[in-house]
């Protein structure tokens, strides 16, 4: 094949497409008979360019294959037997837990517990990369640390621990097998080198054994390498300054760079594999000259007015600059859609993953479902949803919302009688909100289900399954997967494989298999580091489902850009964080400390990320897009980007703002596109409702508490009684205001009980003693001890006026929480006093108690009128087996932490016969067919919610529009 003497370095300009000039330049060069070409060793990067090039190679016409194989598979059948067998990522994992999990215990300060597995995996990815750059323990321990001696000497100690695996006797993990691998392929080389043509294609060589696998190939006598995007249009100066791993990393080419200088090779020794010119030659000369390292300034005026002319260059590409992270999703999506009505081939191509779902997810609305290289994460899917909620059962007590997760997935008793199962658990849910039940146990489950009691005996199985203490990774994972297959077969079933069913399934079980198999490996874990280690393992395994995905929509990363092969290129998420992804925190190295031990720097992801923009943005027609915002925040664009701006920016006599004006105008059509997509149907707004239903559908009975309503927010009023909604009650009955204060009511009765029956007892300590046993039965620690805390600190004011409101009438447990009610107008008024006490004169005095502060005078005269209207209630003997003379007073006791008080009702400006009177006109006044209940009439504030906003549609109109009436049929 060759007949020059190597090292031999072959390139492919930026824009190629990679895999088919790979092929054709096979095929002009291998001669001879059709096993020729089977004579071909070719070890490529990926599995993805290894499965283009045998479509490529399938295109015709008809031809045996090279040997394909990947750069990271260096062992051939006979040589893997000789070698250790390489271990299981996972299994190394659980083994330096173990380790790391001792070392926390024996030294509790040197990082929290929660760090467990992610130190663990750190240190596994640190073994992993020392392994594959041949960095013994011995060149770490020997940095120069000081400056850093402190942190230092606590990385060391987690670095000693894996010192062991390096040892000659240790079994190999996958790096330290691929560099033992490449030792024996190289050795046998060396021993015999091969006649027949061996290449290595689409690797940039980022990776130590990687590297020198492409300098042995290139020496070998029939032996080539072949660069992807080599940058042909660089100039020598600019390759020989790349020489330097801290300054130079991050360029597109430094690794090319390298490679040269390790085989002592200009960059005019790197030939062109094919003829075939690039699809923008004077964008890659554009590309090349903004992508520079730094300083580029000079570079720029000296070279820049010798580019051609850029709109001609620019032609193929368009900038999209979203206003947000949506915008820009949706942009993608319609251009990925219009692609698919023109028949081409799309790629989307970002390191945002986020982002990939949400252009999935636009795409949903046309039925265009993505082949997304990077399949979605098992974790996410419904059967690792399912066993990750299953694991976190083990942690605390079954709640109602972990209970109806369960009970509501769609894998749960998938089999026979999955229609029952949802109706059953829907009655259940409407028991659970009306009831308040935030942690289920079996016995009020059973005693709400006798009517399905198999059923109800099925989901009894969920509760309980909180352990303590620490138990073997063996035994948590056969509890976890019995009791999900169990919720997968259901209450009347023994077919648990819908759990198991489709790529999802098998892919899941694949993991949970792998897990079991090393299992033994793990040291004892508690509930909560089982499901977190259950978790991460989940979230390393993918779900792709090739078969359903579109064949002209494709979403790649990075790295696969290289592939090519699509019409078109959408570069997507191009911000700085995003891409170029910021490097990730190193705990163990700075990045000093990496340069000095040779390992790799973070600006290599960097380097290789530039790479790969460099060679998609040569596409015959490629998007640019970034989002101006991302969650609210300003965003920076990626480096490049702003470095191609800028240099189009100044370059007018090469028409560079043109072009750019040019690559902006064509990304703001699709934006506007987008725009008009999501914008809404024009309608008119609502109007401030105010309806007025017929009389005999009217509220016929209504609580005092309910007049204030009536008075502030008929329209509530009306939802309520007329239309018969309210709220759905919580799932999770929170703590609140409401239950506070029927705690509170049930505190003081209790407490004034006991003090009519016992005097003595009439002190803060029985007071406090009481809220206590009645705060236990509160299933919130923190709530509860947060309540105690506020009666302690009422208690003593609380006793001190008791005893004078005793002294003012004498009170009686027949008359605590007295009911009562009384008919006007044809509608019945109720009340509840929290207490009526009778003095000497047989006069009343009504209390009502706050755990907030008390309306003020002011606020009952005109709108809260529940003591009032109690007290005109009280004076018409409304209340059962009471009748007192008068009312000689009524008062709000707010016990407010720091501000407790009595507030008086003003029955001196509203007495009980002027409050009747008002009630009566305000009946009146809601008896006229013609009256509306107006929405948010009298709130006391405007920012004031009700809990029929939404209904009202308040935000179409605000309170300064009027009401209109609309009389109802």
């Amino acid at each position: 094949m060759f007949d020059a003497p190597g090292p031999r370095l072959f390139g492919t300009a930026p824009g190629v497409d990679f895999p088919r000039a790979l092929v054709r330049g096979l095929r002009d060069r291998v001669q001879g008979p059709p096993e020729a070409m089977a004579r071909v060793e070719l070890y490529v990067n990926t599995t993805r360019m290894a499965r283009r090039l045998r479509e490529v190679f399938d295109a015709g016409p008809a031809a045996l294959l090279p040997r394909v194989r990947l750069v990271t598979d260096l062992a051939d059948p006979l040589s893997a037997a000789e070698l250790p067998d390489p271990v299981p990522p996972l299994r190394r994992r659980l083994e330096l837990t173990n380790l790391v999990s001792r070392l926390l215990d024996a030294q509790p300060d040197l990082a929290p517990r929660a760090a467990l597995f992610d130190l663990a995996d750190s240190l596994a990815t640190l073994m992993e990369e020392m392994q594959g750059e041949d960095v013994p323990p011995e060149k770490i321990a020997a940095l120069d640390v000081t400056d850093q001696s402190g942190h230092w000497q606590r990385s060391l100690q987690f670095l000693n621990i894996v010192q062991d695996y390096f040892g000659d006797d240790t079994a190999p993990d996958a790096q330290a097998f691929a560099r033992l691998a490449l030792r024996m392929r190289l050795a046998a080389w060396q021993a015999d080198p091969p006649q027949h043509p061996v290449l290595v294609a689409g690797s940039t060589g980022s990776r130590g054994t990687t590297h020198e696998l492409m300098c042995a190939v290139a020496r070998l006598p029939q032996g080539a390498v072949l660069l992807p995007g080599f940058d042909f249009d660089q100039p020598r100066a600019v390759w020989d300054r790349l020489n330097e791993p801290l300054t130079g990393e991050d360029h597109p080419q430094f690794r090319f760079a390298k490679l040269m200088q390790a085989l002592d090779l200009a960059p005019g020794d790197v030939l062109p594999w094919t003829e075939d010119p690039a699809p923008a030659p004077a964008r890659n000369r554009t590309v090349s000259l903004a992508l520079r390292p730094a300083p580029v300034t000079h570079q720029w005026l000296a070279e820049g007015p010798a580019l051609p002319d850029l709109p001609g260059a620019m032609e193929g590409v368009t900038l999209t600059e979203a206003p947000s992270t949506r915008d820009e999703a949706l942009a993608i999506a319609l251009r990925l859609r219009q692609a698919v009505l023109d028949g081409q081939t799309a790629a989307l191509i970002t390191p945002d993953r986020m982002l990939t779902r949400q252009v999935t997810s636009a795409l949903d609305r046309w039925d265009i479902t993505p082949d997304d290289s990077a399949g979605t994460p098992a974790q996410l899917s419904p059967p690792g949803r399912l066993l990750r909620h299953v694991a976190r059962l083990f942690e605390a007590p079954l709640t109602a919302e972990a209970l109806l997760t369960l009970l509501k997935h769609p894998l749960v008793h998938r089999g026979a009688g999955r229609g029952p199962h949802l109706r059953n658990t829907r009655e259940l849910e409407l028991h659970i909100r009306r009831t308040g039940m935030p942690f289920p146990d079996p016995a009020a489950l059973l005693d709400w289900g006798t009517e399905v009691a198999p059923w109800t005996a099925w989901v009894t199985g969920l509760c309980g399954q909180d352990r303590t203490g620490k138990r073997s990774l063996a035994d948590w994972l056969a509890d976890h997967i019995a009791l999900a297959e169990r919720l997968a077969r259901g209450s009347d079933s023994e077919d648990a494989s819908a759990l198991w069913d489709e790529n999802a399934g098998r892919t899941v079980r694949d993991a949970v298999e792998a897990l079991r198999a090393e299992a033994h490996r793990a040291a004892d874990l508690t509930a909560r580091d089982y499901a977190d280690l259950f978790d991460a393992v989940l979230s390393r395994a993918e779900v792709r489902d090739r078969d359903a995905a579109h064949p002209l929509v494709l979403i790649w990363g990075t790295l696969e850009a290289r592939v090519m092969g699509a019409d078109l290129l959408i570069l997507a998420g191009l911000n700085e964080g995003s891409w170029p992804e910021s490097p990730g925190a190193d705990p163990w190295l700075n990045r000093q400390m990496r340069a000095q031990a040779g390992l790799l720097l973070p600006e290599r992801r960097i380097g290789l990320s530039a790479h790969d923009f460099q060679q998609a943005v040569a596409a015959p027609e490629v998007w640019l897009t970034r989002s101006l915002k991302s969650d609210d925040a300003e965003t920076v664009p990626s480096r490049w980007v702003n470095r191609l701006v800028n240099l189009m920016t100044g370059l007018p006599q090469r028409n560079g703002p043109q072009a750019l004006a040019a690559m902006r105008a064509r990304g703001a059509h699709w934006l506007a596109l987008a725009r008009a997509a999501e914008a809404p149907i024009a309608a008119a707004p609502a109007h401030r409702p105010s309806p007025a239903p017929p009389l005999e559908a009217r509220p016929k009975k209504l609580s005092v508490t309910e007049i204030k309503r009536l008075i502030r927010d008929p329209y509530a009023v009306y939802a309520r009684r007329t239309l018969g909604l309210k709220p759905m009650d919580p799932l999770m009955q929170a703590p609140d205001a409401l239950l506070r204060g029927i705690l509170l009511h049930d505190i003081l009765e209790t407490f004034l009980t006991a003090a009519l029956e016992d005097p003595a007892r009439l002190d803060a300590a029985t007071l406090t003693q009481i809220a206590r046993d009645k705060l236990a039965e509160v299933p919130f620690p923190t709530t509860r001890a947060l309540w105690q805390a506020r009666i302690a600190r009422v208690a003593a004011w609380f006793v001190s006026t008791e005893r004078a409101r005793q002294d003012r009438a004498t009170p009686s447990v027949a008359n605590f929480e007295k009911t009562g009610e009384i008919v006007a107008q044809g509608v019945t008024l109720t009340g509840k006093a929290d207490r009526i006490d009778i003095d000497d004169r047989g006069l009343a005095v009504i209390y009502d108690y706050k755990t907030g502060a008390a309306p003020s005078k002011s606020e009952q005269e005109h709108f809260d009128k529940q003591l009032l209207l109690e007290a005109a209630m009280v004076q018409r003997r409304a209340f059962p087996g009471l009748a007192p003379r008068d009312v000689a007073g009524a008062v709000f006791v707010s016990l407010k932490p720091g501000d407790p008080k009595e507030v008086p009702a003003p029955l001196d400006v509203a007495p009980p016969e002027k409050v009747w009177e008002e009630f009566i006109a305000l009946l009146t006044a809601y008896a006229d067919r013609e009256k509306g209940y107006s929405a948010r009439r009298a709130l006391q504030k405007d920012n004031d919610v009700s809990d029929y906003d939404h209904l009202a549609r308040f935000g179409e109109w605000d309170v300064t529009d009027l009401p209109e009436t609309e009389v109802l049929e």
